[in-house]
């Protein structure tokens, strides 16, 4: 009987360590063995936007393909609309961010961010007939911007954060679409997809204010996770170094990249 009771004793024991261990490592399954959920805003070309077959594509896109493939993570893109890509982030829907998001000050509080993989700045959209020359003549006019953008802060600070002429929107076409509609005077926002917006309306056309400073792009991840954010990293200097990088940034914009 006392040998049984050992037995059932060392069986016990035995069961809870092989419990605790598979508990352990499953706590500590590193990035690269699971899938990791990619949010990006698919409203957002050429950075990221749906083709004819609903596939989300973009530069953005081929961008962090080609970072999973370097540092062998299993990655899965999502439509998320970036009115709620960070709430998405925080809440754990999502691992990272990709989505022409611009680094600064104040999001950095909030998140961690790769170094920039696209150079970036504002762009105001406007009529072909208009004569607005800089952001200040925007004054007492309306203005579209997509909500929490930079463009948001911007017109924020320079016409008040509660001014009615500024109208928020979810997303670079639907701005486009109120100004082309005669909706608003200008619309506002990053240059590479404003850019590329207003090419496909000959009724448009794009001012640089030369008052806008440089920004980057960045890939967000949540605060602290420094796993994710080195491999990201990491990937991101390596296929700047094997030239994948170029042959990304020439397929969507014709050019040599404004960043390397």
């Amino acid at each position: 009987m006392i040998r049984i009771r050992r037995a059932v004793s060392l069986g016990l024991v035995v069961a809870a360590a092989t419990l605790a261990f598979g508990v352990q490592a499953q706590a500590q399954t590193p990035a690269q063995t699971r899938e990791l959920t990619v949010g990006s805003s698919a409203t957002y070309a050429p950075f990221a936007f749906e083709n004819k077959d609903k596939q989300i594509v973009g530069f953005d896109i081929d961008v962090i393909n080609a970072i999973a493939k370097q540092q062998g993570l299993k990655i899965k893109v999502v439509n998320t609309p970036f009115t709620g890509i960070f709430g998405a982030l925080n809440n754990g829907d999502v691992d990272l961010v990709i989505s022409g998001v611009t680094i600064n000050d104040k999001r950095k509080q909030s998140y961690d961010f790769t170094p920039p993989y696209f150079a970036a700045r504002q762009l105001i959209a406007l009529p072909k007939n208009s004569k607005v020359a800089s952001l200040k003549d925007l004054a007492g006019k309306k203005i579209a911007v997509v909500s929490a953008s930079t463009a948001d802060d911007i017109a924020s600070r320079e016409f008040g954060k509660t001014s009615p002429d500024i109208r928020r929107f979810e997303s670079t076409p639907l701005i486009i679409s109120e100004l082309a509609g005669g909706g608003v005077d200008a619309a506002m926002g990053d240059n590479g997809v404003i850019a590329y917006r207003v090419a496909q309306n000959p009724d448009l056309k794009t001012l640089d204010d030369k008052s806008f400073p440089e920004e980057g792009f960045g890939i967000v991840v949540k605060k602290g996770d420094k796993a994710l954010l080195d491999k990201l990293t990491a990937g991101l200097a390596a296929i700047r170094a094997d030239g994948s990088y170029v042959t990304i940034y020439k397929k969507w914009f014709n050019k040599d990249p404004n960043v390397r």
